[in-house]
């Protein structure tokens, strides 16, 4: 039985190693490419599946993008919570446009392949927005905890130089784990098995037809997986039930009521999130369940992300008033370009 000391002085000797090898990966590992099984073989089902990620793309992408912008143009929505939101929202684009667009490439030109390195990429950058996810997720249930339990104190505890701070750890985090992670996939030989069970190069699918020693890659997959979602995960639980609690001493149903709306969303999207990547890394392992795992990852990569707008935009009425006047700046700004071209 190795012990977790043991383990982490064989991830630090095995990084070290890589950055004295320049980061280049093992001549052993001869393969070019991979081929991403995807959803279906049948070529009648492409262009449905073409149609339906592209329309969630698109939605995703300008959901999030009019969440930005409705929060960079409102000065009442320059505080911490909008901040973490405006960062969430960038974050989701960043996640969905790590895999989709390569997913609808293939599906046009017809083809299933990805290139090594494009794989050892989308590795990267997923782990990186995944990751970063889950930061923002548990930030802000932070910042919904002292805003109901200590009220008085909101603006002094979350200044802005601790939420910047709050973000740029979380960044350094997500990018620190995905590195290492990435850099230790380089040192992994591929034989004849280039079949990625996936819609897209996902870590634990990718390590099962490594044909060299993966225990190293295992063990960095498992105690991160523990500590990256069991810390935020248990961090949020413990907040909203601080909330709850604080919530319940609340004489009115209105102050109740008014109190439990401003968190309301993010709960939802923490359920969402959390319930979806659940059943990602259940059926991770499991090779017969392949299709479950990829529709549970179509549910935390894409369908996540992309309801997120909507979550945020139907249950905040400081949104609602944000987005109406991005559109009307919109509109305006449209007459006015119409008018000049018609001069």
């Amino acid at each position: 039985m190795i012990s977790v000391d043991a383990s982490v002085g064989k991830v630090h000797e095995k990084v070290s190693t890589l950055f004295v090898n320049n980061m280049k990966p093992q001549n052993q590992t001869s393969i070019l490419e991979f081929l991403l099984l995807g959803f279906s073989q049948d070529p009648e089902h492409q262009p449905m599946l073409f149609a339906l990620f592209l329309f969630m793309f698109v939605v995703t992408v300008l959901g999030n993008l009019l969440i930005i912008l409705a929060i960079s143009i409102d000065s009442h929505l320059h505080t911490p919570m909008y901040f973490f939101l405006s960062n969430l929202s960038f974050s989701d684009i960043c996640f969905i446009s790590t895999t989709i667009p390569k997913m609808l490439v293939n599906i046009q030109i017809q083809s299933k392949s990805i290139t090594y390195a494009e794989c050892i990429t989308q590795m990267y950058f997923f782990m990186v927005f995944g990751g970063m996810d889950t930061f923002l997720l548990t930030v802000m249930a932070y910042d919904r905890f002292v805003a109901i339990c200590h009220p008085l104190h909101y603006p002094v505890i979350m200044n802005p130089q601790l939420s910047v701070l709050l973000i740029l750890v979380s960044w350094f985090i997500s990018f620190s784990y995905s590195l290492i992670q990435s850099l230790l996939m380089l040192q992994l030989s591929f034989c004849s098995n280039q079949i990625i069970k996936h819609f897209y190069c996902e870590l634990a699918q990718a390590l099962t037809i490594a044909c060299s020693d993966t225990q190293i890659n295992h063990i960095l997959l498992y105690i991160v997986t523990c500590v990256l979602g069991f810390v935020p995960f248990s961090g949020i639980l413990y907040s909203y039930s601080k909330i709850v609690s604080s919530i319940l001493k609340i004489p009115s149903t209105d102050g109740k009521y008014k109190a439990f709306s401003t968190c309301g969303s993010h709960l939802s999207v923490v359920s969402l999130f959390y319930g979806t990547g659940l059943g990602v890394y259940l059926s991770s392992d499991d090779t017969s369940s392949s299709g479950k795992g990829m529709v549970a990852s179509v549910m935390y990569t894409v369908v996540t992300p992309m309801l997120n707008p909507f979550i945020y935009s139907l249950r905040n009425k400081d949104i609602k008033k944000a987005l109406q006047t991005l559109g009307r700046i919109l509109f305006l700004s449209g007459e006015f370009t119409g008018f000049r071209l018609l001069k």
